[in-house]
Parts: C-alpha cells; sequence; structure tokens
C-alpha cells in the first residue's frame, strides 16, 4: 500500500527548483559529512557550539527550539520506525505534528513532514532559500563557511516546524547521539533509544558500549527516557549516561504486555521486530501527552508479577491500556523502505533498508515468512533473486553470509545509482561516491557471495547438493522444478551478477513483466553466460520473488523506478 501522499496527489506541483537541491548538494552529502564528524570527534562542544553559530546565523536561537516540544529518538535499528509510530500516534490525537527523519529514500523533501507528508515543493524551496540566503548574507571572516549537508537541513527543519506552528516535533538522530547536530535540542520532552547494534565504527566506535555511551549523550537533566530490551552491558551504559546526566531511564515493556485481555494489535510496519519500535512508541507518545498536559492518556493497568525480572537494571515502564488513537495510530503507520512488498503481477518486490548485521537478520526472518505467506505457483516455478549493495565501511562478507539461507536463485549487485547518468536526478546525487568505486564495491560483493555459496555447498548438511548443469547452480529440487538451463559455453560458479546501476538491475530482473519497467534492451547485453540463461528462467517463471536490501540508498533508488508516482 502506498501512502495517501502519493496516491491522492497532495505531493504534486512544480518540481522544487533543481537549483535548491543541486546548492543543497553542494554542501556535501552523507559520506562527507561522515568525514568531517570524525575530524571533530575529539571535542563535540565545539561541534555544538559551531551548530550553534550557524542556527544563529540563520536567525534562530537555542532557546527557540524549546517551543517545538520535541521528541529526540537514537538507537541503531529501528529509530525511524519507532519515530513513524510515535508521529502517528499523536496525529490521531488531533495534533499538529512535525518529523524530521534521515536519509531521504526518493525526494528530499521526505526528510521534513507535517502531519505524515513531506513538505510541499513550495515549501521545500520558500525555506531552503530563506536558510541559505540568510547564511550567505551573515558571512564574515570569522563565520566564512557553510553547514554541511546534514546540518544544513536539520536547521531548515527547525524554520519549517516553528514558522508552521507545529504542536510537537519528532526528531531522529543522525548518527549516534552526543555529537550529532540534533542534539543541540536542550529541552525536549522525553528521549527514546530503540535497538542499538554495530553501525558507522569509525565515528562511534567498534564496541557496543562505546555506541552505548554515545546515544545516551541525548539525554537531558529532567527529560524522562525510555529504551528498548538491549544486551546486559550497553543497557548498563545506558543507565550509567542517565545517572550522569540527572536522567531518568525506563524499560519499555513487551508489546505482549499490552496484548493481555485484548486482541492482538496490528502493526502497519511489517516483521516481528518492529513489535518493540511500536513498544518504544507508545511510551514516547504517552510521556509526552501527559508532559503536556493531554487527556485521553490511557489509564494504567496492574504490571503483572512475571513482567518483573529480578535485578533488573532499569526500571519498567508502566502497561497501560490503549485509546483508540493509540491503537489507530499503530495501525496507520507508513515508512516507505522498511519491510514493503509491492505485487507488480508475477514479480514481487520485497523492499527493506536493512544495513547492520542485526537488522539483515531480521530483514531475512521477514522475508522468508512473508515469500512463505504467499500463494505458490500450481506449477512450483518461483525465482528468488537478492537485489543488493552496501556502503560505508559496513562488514560486506558478514550481511551477505545472513542471506545465504534465503535460497537466492540469482544475486545482482549494482550500485546505488538509479542511473549511469544522474545529470537530471538531483534528488539521488552523490558527490562523494564515483561510478568506479562504486561498481568496484560490487564487483568484491560478487565475489564474496561465489565464495559462501560455494562453501555452503560444501558445508551444510542440510541440504543435497544442487545439481550443477554446465556448470551452473541449479536451485534445490524441494523448492519446485525450474527450467532447465543450456549448458554455458564456460563453467561458471556461481549465478551472481553486476549491473552499473539500478535501472539496468531492475530490467533484467522483471524482464519486462512489470509494468513500471522497461524491457531489457537487447543490445549490449550482459556478458555473464548466466545473465541470458536466467533471463528465460525469469521471464517464464510463474512467480519471481525479489528481495532489495543491504542500503536505504539502494531502496530509495528502487523505489523511485518502482513507484514513479513518488517523484512527483
Amino acid at each position: 500500500m502506498l501512502p495517501a501522499w502519493v496516491t491522492n496527489g497532495t505531493a504534486e506541483g512544480t518540481e522544487p527548483d533543481g537549483d535548491a537541491i543541486r546548492m543543497l548538494n553542494t554542501l556535501q552529502t552523507n559520506a562527507s559529512y561522515l568525514e568531517q564528524v570524525k575530524r571533530e570527534r575529539g571535542d563535540p562542544q565545539a561541534q555544538l557550539e559551531a551548530m550553534q553559530g550557524f542556527l544563529e546565523r540563520s536567525g534562530l536561537k537555542v532557546e527557540d527550539l524549546d517551543r517545538l516540544n520535541i521528541i529526540h529518538v537514537t538507537g541503531t535499528k529501528g529509530k525511524g520506525s519507532a519515530c513513524a509510530f510515535t508521529e502517528c500516534i499523536l496525529r490521531n490525537y488531533g495534533l499538529k505534528t512535525g518529523f524530521y527523519s534521515s536519509p531521504h529514500l526518493v525526494q528530499v523533501r521526505e526528510r521534513i513532514r507535517i502531519n505524515g507528508q513531506p513538505i510541499s515543493k513550495d515549501l521545500f524551496n520558500k525555506y531552503f532559500w530563506l536558510v541559505y540566503n540568510r547564511l550567505e548574507e551573515t558571512k564574515d571572516p570569522a563565520h566564512s563557511s557553510m553547514p554541511a549537508y546534514f546540518r544544513f537541513l536539520t536547521i531548515m527543519a527547525f524554520h519549517v516546524f516553528l514558522q508552521e506552528k507545529v504542536d510537537l516535533a519528532v526528531v531522529e538522530v543522525g548518527i549516534g547521539g552526543t555529537y550529532d547536530c540534533t542534539n543541540i535540542v536542550r529541552a525536549p520532552v522525553v528521549c527514546g533509544v530503540s535497538s542499538l547494534g554495530i553501525d558507522h565504527t569509525s565515528i562511534l566506535g567498534d564496541t557496543m558500549e562505546k555506541i552505548a555511551w554515545q546515544k545516551g549523550g541525548i539525554f537531558k537533566p529532567g527529560v524522562p527516557a525510555f529504551t528498548v530490551v538491549q544486551p546486559e552491558r550497553p543497557l548498563e551504559v545506558l543507565r550509567e549516561r542517565a545517572q550522569e546526566r540527572k536522567c531518568s531511564l525506563y524499560l519499555c515493556p513487551e508489546l505482549d504486555d499490552f496484548e493481555e485481555g485484548c486482541q492482538a494489535l496490528e502493526l502497519g510496519l511489517a516483521g516481528a521486530h518492529q513489535r518493540s519500535n511500536a513498544a518504544l512508541a507508545l511510551q514516547l507518545a504517552r510521556t509526552w501527552l501527559q508532559r503536556r498536559g493531554c487527556q485521553g492518556l490511557g489509564e494504567l493497568k496492574e504490571v503483572p508479577p512475571s513482567s518483573e525480572l529480578l535485578g533488573r537494571p532499569v526500571p519498567l515502564a508502566p502497561v497501560f491500556r490503549l485509546t483508540d488513537a493509540m491503537i489507530q495510530g499503530l495501525r496507520d503507520t507508513e515508512w516507505l523502505g522498511r519491510t514493503q512488498v509491492l505485487s507488480h503481477g508475477p514479480v514481487t518486490w520485497y523492499l527493506d533498508g536493512a544495513h547492520t548485521t542485526s537488522s539483515i537478520q531480521a530483514c531475512v526472518r521477514w522475508f522468508r515468512q512473508a515469500a512463505l505467506n504467499q500463494d505458490k505457483p500450481h506449477d512450483g516455478s518461483e525465482v528468488r533473486v537478492l537485489l543488493f549493495n552496501a556502503t560505508g565501511d559496513r562488514d560486506t562478507a558478514a550481511l551477505l553470509k545472513l542471506l545465504v539461507p534465503c535460497h537466492f536463485d540469482y544475486a545482482v549487485f549494482c550500485p546505488n545509482f538509479t542511473e549511469v547518468s544522474l545529470a537530471n536526478n538531483a534528488d539521488q546525487q552523490n558527490f562523494n561516491v564515483t561510478l568506479e568505486n562504486a561498481l568496484t564495491r560490487c564487483l568484491e560483493n560478487q565475489q564474496t557471495w561465489t565464495r559462501l555459496l560455494e562453501e555452503k555447498v560444501g558445508q551444510d548438511p542440510w541440504l543435497p547438493s544442487p545439481p550443477r548443469v554446465g556448470g551452473l547452480l541449479q536451485p534445490t529440487p524441494p523448492r519446485g522444478s525450474l527450467l532447465l538451463v543450456p549448458p554455458a559455453p564456460r563453467p561458471l560458479n556461481s549465478p551472481a551478477l553486476v549491473f552499473p546501476c539500478l535501472a539496468q538491475a531492475l530490467r533484467w530482473v522483471a524482464q519486462g513483466r512489470d509494468p513500471h519497467l522497461a524491457a531489457p534492451v537487447a543490445s549490449g547485453a550482459h556478458p555473464h553466460p548466466a545473465a541470458s540463461s536466467g533471463a528465460v528462467l525469469l521471464r517464464e517463471a510463474a512467480a519471481v520473488r525479489v528481495l532489495v536490501t543491504g542500503s536505504l540508498h539502494l531502496v530509495g533508488g528502487a523505489l523511485r523506478l518502482l513507484v514513479p508516482a513518488l517523484s512527483q
């Protein structure tokens, strides 16, 4: 299902001034922002002071942000989903909500939302140039720089939310917490920490404890904070950070505790891992309502003794009766690119921006369940395809190893670029990644996948060794009979292909069977022999199931091509 802002036409109108987005891109994108953070991380106070300087040059003071009634959320996995749940719950109370998140999937306007919808193109233009021109006008020898991409958008979001008079703003941390530019907020109403994991190690540290210390940097004196079940040591670090910052930290009860004596809750986001994000959102929303003196909180329930774990380092937050607004908010939540399914005729796309080991594990559980729940073709001819890319300093081999058990018939690797030429697509431009570097990474991923597949064939005692035809690994018999691949002109190590851009990769997978994608071009066919034999399988299979994962940017590029309405 697509969000209302796509289907009801509220996002239509003139494209945001291309010059605005191109000017924004000159302020650097994520990769160089990370390098800047690494350089400055020895002095976090200097970073926050620099951010405060940019904010003041734009015409705002830090104390102005107090009027936004902010809910500040960090975490490694699920922080965006937790924010989306929280925003939707509070919107169902009739409140005017602001929501700042990152990254964007298709258009940069998605990062700044009002009442769940990306700000209009006109509003984006208005506030971009308002902030940009003020920063330009206030340059002097002592303040000659402009804020980097993420800092600029953060400042712009604050201007939007203040001038559009939102009742509250849900603000998702960019990276970490302590050093993040959103941490200029001094008096949020409530803070949240979603599930912790290993990511951005070059900035946040290479252990869960170091990462927990960074995340706890958003805690503020006298501001309640909530977290979900975490490993023991990282949870202790969060508790210590809360104590040193004079903040009350609570552990969210499981969603099961809210369902006792009533029917199971329906979540708008699929996957068992979303239940902890929903549990966090319920506490954040109720605490915000309580601290702002709102009615209709949902009365407290008795906590069953079994929920009270002995020796718990962090006290358990209360369980309460859910209001209709809370139940509906959880059900109505939409968050593109996270456990999202697009059924396009015989081709079904499963999109999830997982990019850490634990989030890939959750993605695999969701995909296997979602794919198994689909009706099987009568003749059994189903083809599974993995479309993967990963960016940054992530351990790609560890991520790919977790995907092997899904029994993909083909693995496809490509950069996050939608087209080889991005001249006409400013929203998707990244000046910090060259095509050559991105393709080198894809070729490395292809080699890794080949090695993992060969290791699995030799080591997995639970699976019969797949037969080889012309050197090409065939799908295992229990999955149904597929068309036999004709002998290849040379032996193949594995059915893994690299394409130079998303458009070419998606067209090869869909083989003209997805109405939103053109058929692959016959000329200049892929040189890998598996490409031509695979094209036959993909054209004739009754069902094609494609998992797109490894990078939110990859998922965003795929969505741009698969759902053209998102680009309007």
